[in-house]
């Protein structure tokens, strides 16, 4: 359990998300050690080393570290989607919902999407949406996808139907794009390595602070050509930094000791929905980190029920009036469930 933010001594288990992460001892250690340069040179050989693993593991040529995952998702869509022409992704997708407008003010990109579905995405669907050149419509260009889905409750989109989008892109001329902020979640869950995942995208962007444990960092991961003009749109947007090292070093810290141990933190999610079985408020299976919750006709809405739990020492995610959000990660432990388990069950009794 994580100390009280109000300076207390009460126990706080914070099921908000996965980014509310402290770094460990030993990643501390590492990045204390971390060897720097000036990364806008190109000159710090941590996180040059950093970018040469992350696109290793996927299979592409090159990646680029950038601060945020939004500014990796936002740099990777303007790679695939020039000004004016389209995206399509679906309606609760992270680049559209969570990314305050970047596409449209950043990359002048056109967005269009298909229903909320989380990771049960139809290609047949998607396919049907695409728009070709000509009678002055707005080109398709791209299709983004999420892995794992963040308001799709964490749900991995299964391999086979992967496939058929790359096969709907190929047909169709497009760019296929993942927002893989949590795809080490859809690794571990599903077995799938992680360079099966890589060859069915053009661009990914990968992230080391949801579940990794790492205060700050994702990549963009793409070909040779396209990281060199993602480095200009980088910049651009601001992300160029100078000694990052010290972050990439914890990102490198967290690749070695912290994916496997993913598995834990996916029984925990399991544990935590099986107490919660008998309420009649999940919204769905759980099969990474994330629990999520449907309060429609509910006693309680979204924020009462933060409130409540909050006031138990319980934090809560409220992604709507009546949908929340419980999410496990390394900085809580058995002894943390189980008191989410009791508490959670009891305040949402009918």
């Amino acid at each position: 359990m994580a100390d009280h933010p109000t300076g207390g001594d009460a126990p706080l288990v914070d099921l908000r998300s996965d980014t509310v992460t402290r770094p460990t001892v030993g990643m501390r250690a590492a990045m204390a050690a971390a060897e720097v340069g000036d990364d806008v040179y190109g000159e710090d050989p941590t996180v040059n080393a950093l970018e040469a693993e992350v696109a290793a593991l996927f299979g592409h040529e090159a990646a680029l570290f950038a601060p945020t995952g939004s500014m990796a998702n936002q740099i990777a869509l303007q790679l695939v989607v020039p000004p004016g022409d389209e995206l399509l992704c679906d309606a609760d997708a992270h680049v559209v919902t969570y990314e305050v407008g970047a596409a449209a003010a950043y990359g002048a990109i056109s967005s269009r999407t298909w229903p909320a579905v989380g990771a049960d995405l139809d290609p047949g669907v998607v396919e049907a949406m695409i728009r070709p050149d000509g009678y002055f419509a707005v080109p398709t260009r791209a299709i983004a996808v999420e892995q794992t889905h963040n308001r799709g409750g964490g749900g991995v989109i299964p391999l086979p139907t992967l496939r058929e989008l790359r096969r709907v892109a190929d047909t169709a001329g497009l760019a296929l794009h993942c927002d893989g902020a949590r795809i080490w979640h859809a690794h571990v869950a599903d077995g799938v390595p992680l360079q099966e995942y890589g060859a069915l995208f053009d661009t990914l962007s990968v992230c080391l602070s949801k579940g990794l444990g790492a205060p700050a960092g994702s990549l963009v991961v793409g070909s040779a050509a396209q990281i060199t003009r993602a480095r200009v749109l980088r910049k651009r947007m601001g992300g160029g930094m100078r000694q990052v090292g010290v972050l990439a070093a914890a990102g490198r810290y967290a690749l070695t000791h912290h994916l496997a141990r993913l598995a834990d933190d996916h029984a925990r999610a399991a544990r935590l929905a099986e107490a919660l079985a008998g309420s009649g408020v999940l919204a769905g299976p759980v099969r990474t980190n994330i629990v999520p919750l449907d309060l429609t006709g509910h006693r309680l809405d979204a924020r009462a029920l933060a409130t409540a739990a909050r006031a138990e020492g319980v934090l809560l995610s409220v992604l709507g009036p009546r949908t929340a959000r419980l999410v496990t990660h390394l900085d809580l432990d058995d002894a943390a469930i189980d008191h989410a388990s009791k508490i959670l069950p009891h305040l949402l009794t009918p």
